[in-house]
């Protein structure tokens, strides 16, 4: 058994001064400021630290997009056509990546990452830990949401080579179009097992049906339409926010938004909608049109309006910034509660992965950081040491 004692664990629900924690075939067993650390257990003193939860980035690009190798070896945009909705983040990860061990050193232990924004349906993200030696090892969960991008980016890959979508009005066309293809893709194979129901059980003059063709680009747009998989939707401009929320209302989307970089516009619109929103990164430049409204106030006025906010870098190895990303929004007015659930508890929910990750639990993965002072005191906090899955998978070495 592994114990953590002394330090101030920000749970991040609560804080808990000189706690303890025991950790135990990878999992949380207790938490608290009065659990008593078993005789033999191995003792880590965290006296004047601070311990959290694994950090968690919901969406960015790490190991899929290559790190130090250039965009030759980029393996995230299929950009052959529009709509590649069977494209699965897992066959194309590098699980040696560099990248991985910057995330690690840096306290994030988990990512969502996946496909970029140069399709309209660009295929499905992956949850996955920053250790491990292969995919299966490393992975939470998959799929975990359908990446899907409007705006500036389909509409440029596209119209370069000459075909649709070339402007925003082809975007929501070609998607819709989609959509509308695998509703009636949905439709006929409930008719056929209706009908394959009937033969097989006898049922008066039925006739067995002819085998159902699987089409996979439809079947994967399908479990969309279900809302058994979440639309990951890339929008900045507000204008490009309405026409998804248009969208998701007229096909049941289960709909949440990526960067929402104008979100601060329609914050309370948003809010009243319930609709999850995934912010940044805000450390960034203004290198499209599209992205002239940015700010970093958008992150707390979102929060602050009643949004469930998520912070995320949209990167590879500079994931390892999430928390200053973090801190910059509280900076600029975000709550800094609400700005560390936003990169720990907030996204293992809106992940749909909270029963694991995301907080100091009992019962959860034993994914715990140790710092030298609080997370968004970027002049002092250091990462001493990562647990993942409750082994010790870095220290920091004293220069």
């Amino acid at each position: 058994m592994l114990a953590i004692q002394g330090g101030t664990f920000l749970t991040p629900n609560e804080r808990i001064e000189g706690g303890v924690l025991l950790i135990e075939n990878g999992r949380i067993v207790e938490i608290g400021r009065d659990v008593a650390v078993p005789e033999g257990a191995e003792v880590i003193d965290t006296v004047g630290r601070f311990v959290i939860p694994g950090m968690i980035d919901a969406h960015c690009h790490t190991g899929i997009f290559a790190d130090g190798v250039g965009w030759d070896h980029s393996d995230g945009n299929e950009m052959t056509n529009p709509v590649m909705p069977h494209l699965r983040a897992i066959d194309a990860i590098h699980p040696e990546d560099m990248a991985f061990k910057d995330l690690r050193e840096a306290g994030v232990t988990t990512i969502n990452t996946g496909p970029g924004s140069g399709n309209l349906v660009g295929g499905q993200t992956a949850v996955l830990k920053t250790h491990g030696r292969t995919i299966e090892e490393m992975l939470v969960a998959a799929p975990v949401g359908m990446k899907m991008a409007l705006g500036e980016n389909p509409k440029r890959v596209y119209g370069e080579q000459k075909k649709t979508p070339s402007t925003r009005m082809g975007n929501a066309g070609v998607l819709r179009e989609w959509l509308t293809k695998a509703r009636n893709y949905r439709d006929k194979k409930a008719r056929h097992a209706e009908k394959l129901a009937d033969f097989r059980n006898d049922v008066k003059d039925a006739k067995e049906p002819d085998p159902f063709e699987i089409d996979l680009v439809l079947e994967a747009l399908s479990r969309v339409l279900d809302r058994g998989m979440p639309t990951h939707l890339h929008a900045h401009r507000a204008d490009d926010i309405l026409t998804a929320l248009r969208i998701a209302d007229e096909f049941g989307l289960d709909l949440v938004l990526i960067h929402a970089t104008e979100g601060y516009k329609v914050a309370d619109i948003l809010a009243d909608r319930g609709i999850p929103c995934v912010p940044g990164p805000i450390l960034f430049s203004r290198v499209k049109y599209e992205l002239r409204g940015m700010t970093p106030k958008n992150a707390g006025v979102l929060a602050n309006a009643g949004v469930k906010v998520a912070i995320q870098t949209d990167e590879f190895s500079a994931v390892r910034y999430l928390a200053l990303n973090a801190a910059l929004a509280v900076s600029e007015g975000m709550d800094e509660d609400a700005a560390l659930r936003a990169i720990t508890l907030t996204p293992a929910e809106i992940l749909g992965i909270d029963d694991r990750v995301g907080s100091l639990q009992q019962g959860k993965d034993a994914d715990v950081v140790i710092l030298t002072a609080h997370p968004f005191d970027i002049r002092n906090c250091r990462v001493e040491q990562v647990i993942v899955d409750g082994k010790v998978v870095h220290r920091r070495e004293e220069a």
